[in-house]
């Protein structure tokens, strides 16, 4: 059975500023989850503008021995363009989360041209196994975004991967850009370890629709609408870990509670999940949810099928303009080199830096609040 993760990426504030982390509420939190019995916690270098790290040190490795918890973090790829900054920044983040080794360590936030342009070039594979064979990482993985057949790429060619974290949840099992389906195939022909992030799509799947609440509540009235897509990513076979960034503590019991007393989604409540996501699509603006009579129109290359799919979901989001920003579809225009004119990257000054460089700067999850 999956173990449920704690990410430490949308924290409580006691203010607007990312930065402004609550401590005695997440020492709260971390405390109530360990007593459930639960112990793995995420992280990375730039969520909360760079102090979730040291959420991990002041609620966590400070207050536990270290064998009682595992910790994953996150080398930040897209901030690094010299090799050096590579050794740099990893002896930061061990400082920074108070430890000596890291249980899983990824290369964040993966996709075709970062792999490329960054992860080659400034030799982060090599630097990343030196680290395994020192002891400083346990596991060496990925943290990905991108299509499966550039993840197959990634995998054939670094069969030294022990772990990947790709995004699953019944939003997007079936997506044309994200492909959790066809990645977690892939993961799985790999035979790698397989970590599960945002199976509640940053809380967007939290609530449905009333149509869909009541589709669901009519069969477990008491549970949250959470809990179902929670179980629908335990349920897969080969998942080792359902991440979940938990805000509150209201959020660490229900999850708890669904871990814990965890039931499995039937073949009926399957079907039920993916009725509601039609429900939930329908509710766009658009109204529908099958948008393949367009995947025949494909401008440069990209199906109108996708493209409609992505805008759809993104508007279905808390934060439409966030989830434009850093979707799929950006992705795919830069792999094409389309022009990225109506793409706005907010937070990049320099005049001098391409709109794609810009892209490859950005991480989606840095200082995003759900």
């Amino acid at each position: 059975m999956a173990i449920l993760g704690l990410g430490l990426m949308r924290l409580p504030l006691k203010s607007k500023d990312p930065t402004d982390i609550d401590f005695d509420l997440v020492c709260k939190m971390v405390d109530e989850f360990m007593s459930a019995g639960f112990n793995y916690f995420d992280t990375s270098y730039v969520y909360h503008k760079g102090t979730s790290e040291n959420a991990i040190k002041q609620c966590v490795s400070s207050r536990y021995p270290r064998e009682k918890f595992i910790l994953t973090s996150k080398l930040p790829t897209f901030l690094i363009t010299k090799e050096d900054q590579v050794e740099e920044i990893f002896a930061k983040q061990l400082d920074n989360c108070g430890v000596e080794y890291f249980n899983n360590f990824l290369l964040h936030n993966i996709n075709d041209i970062r792999y490329e342009n960054r992860v080659k070039s400034c030799r982060m594979f090599e630097h990343a196994s030196q680290w395994k064979s020192q002891g400083k990482i346990k596991n060496l993985g990925i943290s990905f975004h991108d299509n499966a057949e550039v993840l197959d790429k990634i995998l054939t060619e670094h069969p030294e991967i022990d772990v990947v974290q790709i995004i699953i949840n019944y939003v997007d099992w079936e997506s044309e850009f994200i492909q959790a389906r066809k990645c977690y195939e892939v993961i799985r022909k790999h035979g790698k370890r397989l970590i599960a992030m945002e199976p509640v799509k940053g809380g967007m799947i939290s609530q449905l629709p009333p149509a869909g609440e009541k589709l669901l509540k009519d069969v477990e009235p008491d549970k949250s609408i959470s809990s179902w897509a929670i179980r629908f990513v335990g349920s897969l076979d080969g998942v080792d870990v359902v991440l979940s960034g938990m805000s509150n503590l209201d959020q660490i019991r229900d999850n708890i509670e669904t871990m814990k007393n965890f039931k499995p989604l039937s073949k009926d409540e399957i079907d039920l999940v993916m009725k509601a996501r039609l429900i939930l699509f329908e509710s766009g603006e658009m109204h529908t949810a099958d948008f393949s009579k367009y995947r025949e129109i494909s401008p440069n290359g990209i199906p109108a099928s996708a493209v409609l799919e992505s805008y759809i979901s993104t508007q279905l989001q808390s934060n439409p303009l966030f989830a434009a920003e850093n979707n799929y579809y950006t992705l795919e225009k830069l792999k094409r080199k389309i022009p990225l004119e109506n793409t706005a990257f907010p937070g990049i000054d320099d005049p001098n830096i391409t709109k794609a460089e810009n892209f490859l700067n950005q991480d989606p999850f840095a200082t995003y609040q759900s």
